[in-house]
């Protein structure tokens, strides 16, 4: 059987072997285990809170020849398809537990945001931020959770499903022209003129807390993670780029928890977009200019996230730029199964797992990240098929009847 990986072609940047000494105290004051329990007290009272799988791909890893493949799966995270909501969903309860305090001096429990207990206030605020699809949407629900009002602005090439998921949860959708930079400003200045809190995942200047609340939300992912890992260590972890706040996350509390012998970590993104790439070759954020077209809707991002980049700096050893057909074979590889349940994956949920396989095919690249018949490779499946419509044109499927 001809492999469907033979021919493509990657971009790869090694930059060494990195993270191999203890977690650094300048990385850790920001994010760090601590920070990490207290966002999980608070999300695991949210309705519907369970952590999510993390599969075994035994067919995937013999196809690939490595001792085993695991992937977390995010696509059942709190009914919305994406890990997002653990951090936009966080960072509002966290900018609208401040507000709280600071008009009435208490500091307020979860279950009483919940219940509706201090509408007043939160009705008269306003959120904003800008979104490939999975933020935004993750905002707008913590929004209506929390019972404040969300404005999300979507850029050229978001999908009109992915808008419509948005406006669904009760947000009013604004739509900017240029890419999703162009709209993480447009968001940011209609902000200021109206008074909303901003809600990004990225940071600039001048803005960097509120990405940290998202970041330290998402290592709960991580959190979950090592509870199901066990007695497993693995050998290699493949992260989608974006920004970088995800990444950051993620290598925090694997640096944290494996020290000197942390995972080497690489990082996937795709070809029109490797601004994470790009910075490491330049040894400083850089940016990738253009509309960043790719399929990979919720990795199209310029610019990195300032705030995450000395992390992924710090600790990732090889990155990998992958062009858009390698999401969509592996994609439709999740759908098979391969032996066991298929598996729905967004066209950036599988990003990490195709920059896998596709290493994995090319014997250079194979041996520059060491993989072979002993690696455990561990996966992030950051989303479900949250635009149906582009997972049933690449699989051919109905979602219904996803066997």
């Amino acid at each position: 059987m001809t492999d469907p990986y033979t021919g493509m072609v990657v971009d790869v940047h090694h930059a060494g072997q990195r993270g191999t000494g203890s977690y650094p105290a300048t990385l850790a004051r920001a994010l760090n285990s601590h920070f990490t329990a207290d966002a999980l007290a608070i999300i695991s009272q949210w309705p519907g809170y369970t952590p999510t799988p993390l599969l075994v791909l035994s067919g995937m890893a013999a196809d690939a020849g490595v001792g085993s493949v695991l992937y977390k799966h995010e696509a059942s995270r709190f009914g919305l398809g994406s890990f997002k909501a653990l951090g936009g969903g966080y960072a509002v309860f966290r900018l609208l537990a401040q507000r709280i305090e600071e008009e009435t001096g208490h500091v307020p429990q979860v279950a009483d945001l919940l219940a509706g207990c201090y509408r007043d206030i939160t009705r008269k605020v306003t959120v904003t931020c800008a979104t490939d699809g999975n933020h935004g949407r993750s905002v707008a629900w913590g929004a209506s959770l929390f019972g404040c009002n969300s404005v999300i602005f979507v850029h050229g090439t978001v999908t009109r499903q992915r808008a419509e998921e948005i406006a669904r949860l009760g947000a009013r959708i604004v739509r900017d022209p240029g890419n999703y930079d162009d709209a993480v400003r447009a968001a940011n200045a209609a902000g200021e003129v109206n008074g909303w809190l901003v809600v990004s995942d990225t940071s600039y200047e001048g803005y960097m807390t509120v990405p940290l609340d998202v970041m330290r939300g998402y290592g709960v992912l991580l959190h979950e993670t090592l509870a199901q890992l066990g007695n497993r260590q693995p050998t290699h972890v493949f992260l989608q780029g974006g920004v970088g706040g995800f990444a950051a996350a993620i290598i925090s509390g694997l640096w944290e928890h494996y020290g000197e012998n942390c995972p080497r970590i690489i990082i996937v993104e795709p070809e029109n977009a490797a601004c994470l790439l790009l910075s490491a070759r330049n040894g400083r954020p850089s940016v990738v200019s253009g509309l960043h077209d790719t399929i990979m809707a919720g990795l199209a991002c310029g610019e990195p996230s300032l705030v995450a980049w000395p992390y992924v700096e710090g600790a990732v050893s090889n990155y990998l730029a992958i062009p858009d057909e390698a999401v969509r074979v592996a994609i439709r590889q999740l759908a098979q199964g391969r032996g066991q349940p298929p598996v729905i994956a967004g066209e950036s949920g599988a990003a990490g797992l195709a920059g896998f396989l596709v290493a994995a095919t090319d014997a250079p690249v194979r041996q520059t990240l060491g993989l072979d018949g002993r690696s455990c490779v561990l996966l992030i499946g950051t989303e479900g098929a949250t635009d149906v419509q582009m997972w049933e044109s690449i699989t051919g499927r109905r979602l219904e009847q996803p066997t």
